[in-house]
Order: structure tokens, then sequence, then C-alpha cells
């Protein structure tokens, strides 16, 4: 295992509990044909066992240090491409074959800002395994209604079907974290379960409509659509955007994208 102390500015907590790593890997079941790419390898813990199933493996990490320990550690290993880049601004078209199988223990101080970057490469993605904040993950997998179903809730549900695998105590991590954390996993759909006209609409509803989570779809979507056009799809203004289902954003969006074509 590789020697390197923990940064906090890269919210750096190294997984090393072996029936974790095993359990996650069994939930990912690599096999040698497969083409998977790891974010955040760290002292690659997860690295070594996936290098064992012989598949071809990406893996981008951002810390200088630990990408020149990686590379001599493990740049014998010819199906392995190591890149020193920071994932926010990583390019996945580059990655080829595809589909991508996509894993990784993501920094919980980005986690949420790189799922809705992926979305930009949902067309490239067989699957995704995460270690996330169990927290992210609860919104994730909310349900309306509830305090942890918003924005980030709605869009990647309509992208993906969503598996929260199992919890991850703070102990499996060097140094614990403060947070507990969940496994999940994401796979898109092939076909999305409701239609939308226009995607950039969609999203801007979503976001208009948890811009301020106490006021109602009347206050929070006063400049993007009118009382008379929220009613018409048979939702009332008066409740508040959490109560919406899926099915019900993609029905104003799509009756604000006939209103503006």
């Amino acid at each position: 295992m590789i020697s390197h102390s923990p940064r906090k500015r890269f919210g750096q907590n190294f997984l090393q509990d072996d029936q974790i790593i095993q359990r996650i890997i069994n939930a990912i079941s690599p096999t040698i044909k497969q083409h998977l790419v790891e974010i955040g390898p760290g002292k690659g813990a997860l690295t070594e066992y996936l290098l064992k199933y012989n598949c071809q493996l990406d893996i981008i990490e951002l810390d200088n240090d630990l990408f020149k320990m990686l590379v001599e550690e493990l740049s014998s290993f010819e199906q392995l491409q190591i890149y020193n880049q920071d994932i926010l601004q990583f390019d996945f078209n580059q990655l080829q074959p595809i589909p991508l199988r996509i894993i990784g223990n993501l920094p919980y101080n980005i986690s949420t800002q790189l799922l809705f970057y992926l979305l930009d490469y949902v067309h490239l993605v067989q699957d995704m395994t995460f270690m996330l904040q169990k927290e992210v993950v609860e919104r994730l997998i909310a349900v309306p209604s509830t305090s942890e179903y918003g924005r980030l809730s709605v869009v990647l549900q309509y992208h993906y079907q969503i598996y929260k695998l199992f919890d991850v105590e703070p102990e499996a991590f060097w140094p614990p974290p403060k947070v507990q954390s969940s496994i999940v996993q994401l796979i898109p759909y092939s076909i999305p379960p409701v239609k939308i006209i226009n995607q950039q609409h969609f999203n801007k509803i979503v976001t208009a409509a948890f811009s301020k989570r106490r006021k109602t779809l009347r206050n929070n979507l006063k400049d993007i659509l009118n009382i008379e056009i929220i009613q018409e799809v048979g939702i009332d203004p008066q409740i508040r955007g959490e109560a919406l289902t899926l099915i019900e954003f993609a029905q104003l969006s799509n009756q604000f994208t006939l209103q503006n074509s």
C-alpha cells in the first residue's frame, strides 16, 4: 500500500477496510472485456483489487504526489492508464472503448457538483458505483414531500435508476470522516421514465422550483410560468416544489417548452 498523509484540501479519506473493498468489488463484478474508470484512486486500495480482473482500467487522480506514487507502483500493468487531472475538467469522451463503468470513493466536498458534471457524459456510461456521504445518497433516492427531496433527486432520477447498496462506517477509512458513507449504484435509463421535450427547460424549471424551498411554485416560478399555465397541467400553484413528482416536473417543463416554441 502506498504511504501518503491525507490532505484535507482534497477531501482525502482513504478506504482501508478489505471487507468493504471486497463488497464494492462484488457489487461491480468486473469482467475482462469491460472498461472501468476509477475517480480518485487515492492510495490504490480499490485499484489493486480491480487490476486482478485484467479489465481495461483508467484512474484519475488530482493529487500530484499520489499520481507519482501510483505511476511508480502500478506502471507495469499494461491495461492501466493513469491521469493526473481535476475530475471536474476531465473529458470522458477521450476514453475508448465505451461503454464506461465509472467507480470511485468521491471526495465529499465536490460530490454533488461531480454528479451533475457527469450528466454530460451519461451517454457513455454503462453504470456508476460510488462511495458518497450517506446524506447525499439519501437525497439521490428521496421521494416527493420529504426533506431530502430536491433538485439532485429529480434531475438524477430522470437519468438513472438509483440503488443504495449498503452503508460504510467511518472506521473503514483513514482518517475516519465525521459523516456516515454509503455505496450507491446509478444505471442510466435506455428510455427515460418520463418524456421531456427540452432538457434545458426541464433543468431550469427544477432549479427554480427548489430555489427557495419554503416558497410555493407560484413564487418560485413567477418569472418562468404564470399561474394559469401551472393550473393547465393540473398542478396547484400554491404547493411547494418538493411536493411535485418527476412526472409533474416533466409536465411543467413541456408546457413551458410549448409556450416558448
